[in-house]
């Protein structure tokens, strides 16, 4: 599917999507392991919420904040090339760890910061925008196919044994 970037969703009155400032990396960190533990998607021992809780601190990626009163109540990555577990070229780029606060849910911030990545990536110029979500993230799933975002069976991912991250594309136009 192919389509240009739209307006945010519905989100409440306040709410702002911006970068994220560099002095704010820790706590967007801290933000989405927090999410991820309380919807059961990251056990205690797991190894990936140190990675989880690091990207973007190295400077590779775009991290955004969607914020509201100046409290940070989310947040998403997108990763172009070169970069990310599903870039191939420099016209792809990867949209990563997508996160709001669970005390802010249902107020339209998990599409305000989906619709804003993409509207990030359509300025830079990337052709496609991919993504790997664990097979249980059904709310998750339910964003990315609103904002147009479309199963790709055939770019899912093993990141070891007994784990496949499912795939999901976006075709943008420029």
């Amino acid at each position: 599917m192919t389509r240009n970037a739209r307006a945010p969703g519905r989100v409440e009155p306040g709410v702002i999507v911006r970068d994220a400032r560099p002095g704010e990396l820790a706590g967007l960190g801290d933000l989405r392991v927090a999410a991820y533990r309380a919807d059961g998607f990251l056990p205690a021992d797991s190894g990936y919420a140190a990675t989880l809780h690091a990207l973007g601190a190295d400077g590779k990626g775009e991290v955004l904040a969607a914020v509201d009163g100046g409290q940070i109540v989310g947040t998403i990555m997108l990763q172009a090339w070169p970069g990310g577990e599903m870039v191939h070229g420099p016209g792809d780029a990867e949209v990563r760890a997508l996160a709001v606060a669970p005390h802010a849910r249902g107020r339209g911030i998990g599409a305000a910061l989906i619709s804003a990545v993409i509207e990030r990536a359509t300025s830079r110029g990337v052709r496609q925008l991919l993504l790997l979500s664990l097979p249980e993230m059904h709310a998750a799933h339910r964003l990315y196919t609103e904002a147009g975002f479309a199963r790709r069976p055939d770019r899912d991912w093993s990141p070891g044994p007994g784990v496949i991250l499912l795939a999901y594309g976006l075709m943008l136009t420029p």
